[in-house]
């Protein structure tokens, strides 16, 4: 039996009517934010972040650090099977997006310039997440 959640699928219009603008952008056309536009760029409280698109567990604030990138960046994933990363060549470029498992939604990419002990850097768009805080 597999641990991998099981997929969520929605129509266009039922994403369109659920998720903000920008969330659309991001999650389901595989845009981005402006660089350091992001209000969880810049959050280091204790919590959780999850998709903004399923509300599926991504990352954690432990894993949380400031690269300076402009986007919230983490070194790993709360679970190995929260995220799928695929070969992205838009725009010239060779990079590893980052997807929800879940639901499919565009997160961010990942780039192998990150801190140890993974040196990975999940550079992941705020409007992609959401944070519950940790209760005390």
């Amino acid at each position: 039996m597999s641990d991998t959640p099981e997929k969520l699928e929605k129509s266009d219009a039922e994403w369109r009517a659920e998720l903000s603008p920008l969330q659309y952008h991001v999650l389901r056309e595989k845009g981005t934010e402006r660089a350091f536009t992001g209000p969880l760029d810049f959050n280091f409280e204790s919590g959780a972040y999850h998709c903004a698109g399923c509300g599926a567990l991504l990352f954690t604030s432990g894993a949380k650090y400031d690269s300076g990138c402009g986007w919230p960046a983490f070194m790993i994933p709360a679970d190995s099977q929260s995220v799928v990363e695929h070969e992205d060549t838009s725009f010239g470029m060779r990079r590893i997006e980052v997807t929800c498992v879940r639901c499919g939604g565009h997160l961010g990419h990942v780039f192998p310039d990150g801190p140890k002990p993974t040196g990975l850097r999940y550079c992941i768009n705020s409007a992609s997440l959401t944070f519950t805080h940790e209760e005390n």
